[in-house]
């Protein structure tokens, strides 16, 4: 008879776990990339995939510097971008611990950004806003500034934004 009445117990608690797990607000991440020295929060629902850099990034003629060319990803052509010459910055070393992320297939665009390394889910609830930056003209794919629980700093990538931006759209010189 007791380890019935354990039993019960056991289950009404598990139960009552349940309960509460499920009307709590689901914890919400993002992927965390460093790009240059910047360390930039993505919307998991706009990440495609990530790889290590196929081979090699065939280049294409009369490109802007800061496309590096095309690669083969899955039999689908992909361009990659380096966002950091995008913006005027130093390209993005090419070493073991270079990803590439590509655009998430609902953003309509077979392309892909160098990635200096892979810092992995950030959870929004150890987050916290920080003073709104001015915006950039132009760079519309920049969101707000996070500070994590360590102290560093966060600038949400909004690849949704990036994907119809004319400027990065234009890749020919």
């Amino acid at each position: 008879m007791a380890s019935g009445k354990n039993l019960r117990e056991f289950q009404l608690r598990l139960s009552e776990r349940l309960r509460q797990a499920a009307s709590e607000p689901p914890k919400a991440a993002r992927l965390g990339v460093q790009i240059g020295e910047r360390n930039l929060l993505v919307a998991l629902s706009e990440v495609g995939e990530i790889v290590a850099l196929p081979g090699e990034i065939t280049p294409v003629p009369l490109t802007h510097e800061w496309f590096r060319g095309l690669v083969n990803l899955r039999g689908s052509l992909y361009g990659v971008s380096d966002l950091a010459r995008f913006e005027g910055r130093d390209p993005a070393p090419m070493t073991k611990s270079t990803r590439l992320l590509a655009f998430a297939p609902r953003l309509n665009l077979n392309g892909a950004i160098v990635v200096d390394r892979m810092l992995g889910l950030q959870n929004d609830a150890a987050l916290t806003a920080r003073q709104p930056r001015e915006q950039v003209p132009g760079q519309t794919w920049l969101g707000p500034d996070w500070v994590d629980s360590e102290g560093r700093r966060w600038t949400e990538l909004k690849l949704g934004e990036l994907a119809v931006d004319e400027r990065f759209l234009c890749v020919n010189r």
